[in-house]
C-alpha cells in the first residue's frame, strides 16, 4: 500500500495516533492503524472500517444499547413502562448534499440530525442509531473517518450510540441511510393527529435559513460559505430538550418537525388530525443570516425545509411559555373546524395556502 505523508501547522505528520518523536522511517513502514486511517486515500476494507467504527462508537454507549456492532443484530433493552419510537431517512449525494458545498462534517451533522429530530417531534429520547452507508471507491479514508467522527460525537450529545449498520461500494455517489430509534413513556407520544378546532398553533425558533442558503448555493454554485453564517443550514440542531419538554408538561395536542417546510407540515397536521388552520404571515419568524446578517424573504420561511424547527399544536388553556429550553417559541395562528389552511396578510385578507416545501418525485 502507497502512503502519503502531509505536513500541517500541529507537526510533521498531523494525523491521530501518529507521533514523530516516536516513530522512526523504519516503523513508518508498518504504520498503526489510526496512522493508516488517516493516510489511505481510498476507504479502508470493510471489515477493517467496521473495526475502526465498533471502536469509536463503543465510547458513547447508551445502557439501553447491551450489545452493538459485533453481532448480527443489536440488542436493546426497554423497560416495560416505554414504548419504541423508529425512524428511518435517507441522505442521498446530489439530492441532499454536494461535497463541493458540505464538508464531512456537515454532511454527517445533516445525516443524523434528520433522524433525531424525528424523535423529538414525538417527545422522545433517543437511545441507538444505525448507519448503512455507500461509498463512492474514490472517496479517501480521512473523508470517511471524519463523517463517522462527526456522527458519533453528536450521537453522543444527545445520549445514543451508534449500535449498528452496514457498509458498501457505491457505484456512484454517498448514500447514508439512517435509524433512529428512541422512547417515550407508554401511551405518551405526541402525534401529527391530536390537533382540535380553537388550538393554537406554534413554532420553534426561526424559519427558512436552510432553504435561503441554498438559493445562496444554487445561484453560485462556485461560492464557498463560511458555515458559521449559515449554521441552521450546515449544522442544525434537533430539539430534543424542546420536544421532551412539550411531552413532559403535556402540553402539545400535536406536533411534527419542519423538515419539509412550514406549509407542507402544517398540511401534515391539519389531514392527519382532520382540521384546517389559519395562519398570520407577520406572525411567522424569519431567520436572519449570512454575515453581516440579513433576513430572509418570507417564501423562504413559509414553504423552506429542513430548518427541523418544532411545529406545534396546543389548547387555548395551556398557557405556553415565549420561549422553552433556551428556543423562542412563537403563536403563527389557530386550528379551524373548515378543512383547509388560509395565510392571512396584515391586512387580515386572506387566501387559501397550498403546500410548497419539499416533496419527492413531484414534478417542478
Amino acid at each position: 500500500m502507497r502512503v502519503r505523508l502531509q505536513r500541517s501547522k500541529k507537526g510533521p505528520f498531523n494525523c491521530p495516533g501518529f507521533s514523530p518523536a516516536h516513530r522512526s522511517f523504519r516503523e513508518l513502514e508498518r504504520p498503526n492503524s489510526a496512522y493508516l486511517a488517516y493516510i489511505v486515500s481510498v476507504p479502508l476494507p470493510e471489515k477493517s472500517l467496521i473495526a475502526r467504527i465498533r471502536r469509536a462508537a463503543k465510547r458513547a454507549s447508551n445502557p439501553a444499547a447491551l450489545t452493538g456492532i459485533g453481532d448480527d443484530c443489536a440488542v436493546l433493552r426497554i423497560k416495560k413502562e416505554k414504548d419504541l419510537l423508529v425512524t428511518t431517512d435517507f441522505s442521498l449525494e446530489d439530492i441532499h448534499f454536494r461535497r463541493d458545498w458540505h464538508s464531512p462534517e456537515s454532511i454527517a451533522h445533516r445525516c443524523l440530525a434528520r433522524g433525531l429530530s424525528d424523535i423529538a417531534a414525538m417527545g422522545g429520547e433517543p437511545i441507538a442509531v444505525f448507519l448503512s452507508l455507500a461509498l463512492a471507491k474514490n472517496l479517501s479514508q480521512n473523508w470517511v473517518t471524519r463523517f463517522t467522527r462527526t456522527l458519533i460525537a453528536l450521537a453522543r450529545k444527545y445520549g445514543c450510540t451508534l449500535a449498528g449498520g452496514d457498509t458498501a461500494e457505491s457505484p456512484d455517489g454517498i448514500l447514508a441511510d439512517i435509524i433512529v430509534v428512541g422512547s417515550v413513556p407508554k401511551g405518551s407520544a405526541i402525534l401529527r393527529s391530536g390537533a382540535r378546532p380553537g388550538d393554537r398553533i406554534y413554532v420553534s425558533g426561526e424559519l427558512g435559513a436552510s432553504a435561503a442558503t441554498l438559493a445562496q448555493l444554487r445561484k453560485n454554485p462556485e461560492r464557498k460559505l463560511n458555515p458559521s453564517g449559515f449554521a441552521r443550514h450546515f449544522f442544525p440542531e434537533p430539539r430534543i430538550e424542546l420536544g421532551r419538554i412539550l411531552r413532559e408538561r403535556n402540553l402539545a395536542s400535536a406536533m411534527i418537525d419542519t423538515s419539509d417546510g412550514l406549509s407542507t407540515d402544517l398540511a401534515h397536521i391539519c389531514e392527519e388530525s382532520g382540521v384546517g388552520a389559519e395562519i398570520e404571515a407577520d406572525a411567522i419568524p424569519r431567520a436572519s443570516i449570512g454575515k453581516p446578517r440579513h433576513e430572509i424573504d418570507v417564501k423562504f420561511a413559509l414553504h423552506g425545509g429542513e430548518d427541523y424547527e418544532l411545529l406545534f399544536t396546543a389548547p387555548r388553556s395551556k398557557r405556553i411559555p415565549s420561549k422553552i429550553a433556551g428556543v423562542p417559541i412563537t403563536m403563527i395562528g389557530h386550528i379551524s373546524r373548515i378543512k383547509h389552511i388560509f395565510l392571512f396578510n396584515q391586512d387580515g385578507v386572506g387566501h387559501q395556502f397550498q403546500p410548497r416545501g419539499w416533496e419527492h418525485f413531484r414534478k417542478r
